[in-house]
């Protein structure tokens, strides 16, 4: 990348990538500042990228997306380009990605973060997490926090600020994820309302936070996984995930350390420590056992990937 100084114009192409994430380990409401805020913890998933490449023009203003239809990307860029101080005026966008759309990978806020790291390198600067959550928020509403992909924070995603820092990266954790809807056909994200959460529930997010807090501090995937099944759990009133009640004997059965859940989306994974001797016949076993459910649609990847 550049290293310009800043407000420098530069005509240079600018690139940029994101992970995708698989759902959160812990989603819903806490106190901070004395008031209630939504937040989670997000769970990153290397499985699947998005690409964005920003070629700035000289002769045009705005910014053109070679794929219409990818708006949050587009008006991601069009923010990035308003705080670069005249740097660029404008230019192309082009994204690639492999993520599944509609299903809690993430899909959107990864194009969103690629996209606004693509326009920051083509001026040859680089936002801070806090510039990327700030403006990915502003183009889509609600953000999960892969633009703090190697530190584990509690973030508020409808605000786009850190809330607390847990004390370091999230350690790794290998995942057996599979899809919880009929033909893998997802969830309208964009459709669902926020949870509406009752009392007991914002009583019980309290000690899962500190509990998560400890699990990263320590790392303690054990402490992590009843953390995440704990919040799957919780999110069950509000978006029910098919068979749950089988998919917890599943996860006891096989070992694995806990399940976790996209709280907007229909994917799900079973949480094993990658250090297990035996983890290859655990992740085997799980696979056949989630078939034997109907569950013919899973993949495996770690955090550390």
């Amino acid at each position: 990348m550049s290293t310009a100084p800043s407000g420098t114009a530069v005509r240079i192409r600018g690139t940029h990538h994101s992970v995708g994430h698989h759902g959160e380990i812990l989603q819903g409401v806490f106190e901070s500042d004395g008031r209630l805020r939504r937040a989670l913890i997000t769970l990153p998933c290397p499985l699947y990228e998005s690409h964005a490449v920003f070629e700035p023009s000289d002769t045009s203003t705005g910014v053109t997306v070679l794929d219409p239809w990818r708006t949050k990307a587009a008006r991601a860029a069009e923010l990035a380009l308003r705080t670069l101080g005249g740097a660029l005026t404008g230019g192309t966008l082009g994204l690639t990605s492999n993520i599944p759309p509609g299903r809690g990978f993430g899909s959107s806020t990864a194009d969103v973060v690629a996209a606004i790291g693509a326009v920051y390198d083509a001026a040859g600067r680089r936002p801070s997490p806090a510039q990327y959550a700030a403006l990915a928020v502003a183009a889509e509403t609600a953000s999960d926090a892969l633009m703090y992909a190697h530190r584990a924070v509690l973030f508020a995603h409808r605000e786009g600020e850190v809330i607390e820092e847990l004390g370091g990266p999230l350690m790794p954790v290998a995942v057996v994820g599979f899809g919880t809807s009929e033909d893998s056909a997802g969830t309208d994200t964009l459709a669902l309302p926020p949870a509406r959460y009752s009392v007991w529930e914002i009583e019980a997010f309290r000690p899962l936070l500190g509990a998560a807090r400890r699990a990263v501090r320590t790392g303690d995937v054990a402490l992590l996984g009843r953390v995440a099944t704990a919040s799957a759990r919780l999110n069950q009133r509000h978006l029910p995930v098919p068979g749950l009640p089988d998919l917890l004997r599943v996860t006891e059965a096989v070992g694995a350390a806990g399940l976790q859940v996209a709280h907007s989306g229909d994917v799900a994974g079973l949480l094993f420590d990658p250090d297990l001797p035996d983890l290859a016949t655990r992740t085997d076993d799980a696979r056949k056992r989630l078939a034997d459910l109907g569950i013919g649609d899973s993949w495996y990847f770690t955090t550390k990937n």
